[in-house]
């Protein structure tokens, strides 16, 4: 396939003549002494993000939620630009991109998990097809455990399981809203087991070194509708939750720190997990990383984008994390302001750092590839 040049010319949105990171510099406010470089502009409906250890950044293009239509990106810096080559196309909606212990990278599509050696990227592996893929939340997220296993999302096919209103228990909750882990051995998945349930939709999902889970939860939508005493705007809080293995979280039953929803009443919230922080409704969190090494900003920091388009959203923010890797609540906005001309809002989704310590970040509604960096 024949080489994009990407991030070179300076449009709308950017500071004019101003750079980061030898990038064309984006205009939203940062704290100071660091800027966001826009590395690649018109990327097909970026998701996941993978800087590799050699420089390379491949991302996930969804392009579209028709089937089929994705591709997989990879990125070189030559001088200050990156040429950008389309390695695979024909993609069922790619999200989710990691690296995994054998060092060949993994990509979900809707339903599956395949991996492959970037230096032979035509030689494409499927290890997973038993994913439900369906409804509301198809899409494939995924992070890798320090002891070689994996963690899947497998998102609800409904917003918070309307069908069984009023009903004891909710069917879909046996198959869906939770996290899957897969065993592998020998370098191959031997099965899967429920690690985590009640979380309607685990966008983002964070391992620290300490071993200790993160995963973001996208809280459900139009609670004003089951019960019109509620504000939309203000319930439920989206989440962070540290996940323990066979713990529930509560989707769809309960939402905030135990309150029951309105669709089952009579459910007995106390044995559900509270979330380890609540984050302001609706943000979207969907995508988030640990810092570690060289990081640029310092280590013991979570980082989580907030995709969502109303007012608490179109953020990227930092959060201070104690040693075992759970936030402390003290926090610090690394994006805001966050609005193109024409009104385009920022949309935040995969975060990651790479190994020169800059934290790499995806814009699907803008078509972007950034970078936060120190100036």
């Amino acid at each position: 396939m024949r080489p994009l040049v990407l991030g070179l010319i300076f449009l709308f949105g950017f500071a004019a003549a101003q750079t980061c990171a030898g990038l064309p510099q984006l205009n939203v406010t940062t704290p100071a002494g660091y800027c966001v470089g826009v590395a690649a502009q018109e990327l097909r409906f970026p998701r996941g993000v993978l800087p590799m250890p050699n420089g390379e950044i491949w991302v996930a293009e969804m392009r579209t939620w028709n089937p089929n239509r994705g591709s997989l990106m990879r990125l070189r810096k030559q001088g200050s630009r990156y040429v950008g080559q389309r390695m695979m196309e024909g993609l069922d909606r790619p999200n989710g991109i990691a690296l995994g212990p054998d060092s060949k990278i993994y990509v979900g599509e809707v339903g599956r998990i395949f991996r492959f050696d970037p230096d032979r990227p035509q030689n494409r592996e499927y290890v997973i097809r038993d994913l439900p893929g369906q409804g509301r939340h198809p899409l494939t997220q995924m992070v890798f455990l320090p002891d070689g296993n994996l963690l899947v999302n497998v998102g609800s096919a409904s917003d918070n399981c309307e069908a069984d209103k009023g009903k004891p228990t909710c069917a879909e909750a046996r198959t869906n809203g939770l996290v899957r882990l897969y065993r592998f051995e020998n370098g191959r998945p031997t099965g899967w087991t429920v690690f985590a349930r009640g979380l309607r939709n685990s966008m983002a999902l964070a391992v620290h070194s300490s071993g200790t889970v993160l995963q973001g939860e996208n809280s459900r939508d139009a609670i004003n509708a089951a019960d019109p005493r509620l504000s939309d705007e203000q319930f439920p809080a989206d989440e962070l939750n540290v996940l323990r293995r066979g713990a529930d979280y509560g989707w769809p039953y309960c939402y905030n720190d135990g309150i029951t929803a309105p669709e089952f009443p009579r459910h007995d919230c106390a044995q559900s997990q509270n979330p380890a922080v609540l984050l302001p409704a609706h943000v979207a969190p969907l995508g988030m990383t640990y810092l570690w090494g060289n990081a640029e900003l310092g280590r013991d920091w979570l980082v989580v984008g907030y995709h969502g388009y109303r007012a608490g959203g179109q953020r990227l923010i930092g959060f201070q994390v104690d040693a075992q890797g759970v936030p402390t609540g003290n926090k610090l906005e690394l994006i805001k302001n966050w609005r193109l001309p024409g009104n385009k809002l920022g949309a935040p989704v995969d975060v990651k750092q790479g190994p020169d310590g800059k934290i790499y970040l995806t814009d699907d509604r803008n078509g972007m590839l950034l970078v936060f960096s120190k100036r």
